[in-house]
């Protein structure tokens, strides 16, 4: 049940000035993401501001996305909550919709247990017959996946891989050691995609690739097909990119990224709010010199 191999875009959500998702942008933005190689659309992740959605418009835009990618790449929807009835209804939901697989994120502020996450993934796997993709980054939501829970939880059968955020490299190893081969393991941070896929990463679900597609996608082919010169590369030109991304809560700066580069792609919704006119100048300045403005 593997899902894809390379770069995932976790895609954003365009908005109207009003608050309404804007769809003519975002299938613009499907469409660069399809012909610039992006492997994977992620839809209604983090970057996509799911959190602010109600489940009506987070299960649109997932119709949508199925609908605008018709099959040409997989599409892997974001349906985690801290409520475990919640989560298993906006993953039957998305599965209805059509998506190809779901990302779970852990749930946040209450701080689930080692227990409590199998618990809770489990009845969620049991409730849907597609692949799940585990998300761990507990700089946003306070609970980490443990590596013994990550194995635990990958004897589930459409339970087939990790995003892994923690920024832990050690942690990242550990789930690789325990982990077979037939459990996936994907980069969550975008500065770390070669460091993981030196672990037998997969790929990355990444944020960098919501303004350079093509490259997000080479870096990590290069390096799986043995072109590891090339792949590094690719992944010290975008630390500055990167960093500049990362300079603000994501998704403030890459939606600003998205506007800088000719996209009608709004504002993010409150409480996000425009940046702080010194981060801008430092993201427009690394745009510059990656040749994106």
């Amino acid at each position: 049940m593997s899902i894809f191999t390379g770069s995932g875009v976790a895609i954003i959500t365009p908005f109207h000035p009003d608050g309404s998702i804007n769809f003519e942008t975002l299938k613009e933005l499907i469409e660069f993401q399809l012909a610039n190689k992006s492997d994977a659309i992620i839809i209604c992740g983090t970057t996509g501001e799911a959190s602010i959605m109600t489940d009506e418009e987070q299960l649109s835009c997932v119709r949508f996305a199925v609908e605008t990618v018709a099959g040409r790449v997989p599409v892997i929807a974001g349906a985690g909550s801290n409520d475990t009835a919640h989560g298993i209804n906006l993953a039957k939901g998305c599965e209805e919709a059509g998506a190809d697989a779901v990302l779970l994120v852990t749930p946040y502020y209450n701080k689930a247990t080692q227990k409590g996450l199998i618990l809770h993934y489990t009845a969620i796997a049991e409730a849907i017959e597609i692949p799940i993709i585990l998300y761990n980054v507990p700089g946003r939501t306070g609970c980490n996946i443990a590596p013994k829970t990550v194995l635990e939880l990958s004897k589930i059968k459409n339970i087939v891989a990790v995003k892994e955020a923690s920024g832990n490299l050690s942690q990242v190893a550990e789930i690789a050691s325990l982990i077979d081969d037939d459990f996936d393991l994907y980069s969550g941070n975008d500065d770390q995609i070669l460091p993981i896929l030196s672990l037998g990463g997969k790929g990355v679900i990444s944020v960098l690739a919501n303004v350079a597609p093509k490259n997000t996608h080479d870096m990590v082919m290069n390096y799986l097909e043995g072109n590891t010169k090339e792949a590094t590369r690719l992944q010290l030109d975008a630390i500055e990119l990167i960093s500049a991304l990362f300079c603000e809560v994501n998704p403030i700066p890459v939606k600003q990224a998205v506007n800088l580069m000719g996209y009608d792609a709004g504002s993010c919704v409150m409480p996000l709010c425009d940046m702080e006119d010194h981060n801008l100048e430092t993201l427009k300045t690394a745009m510059k010199n990656y040749g994106l403005i």
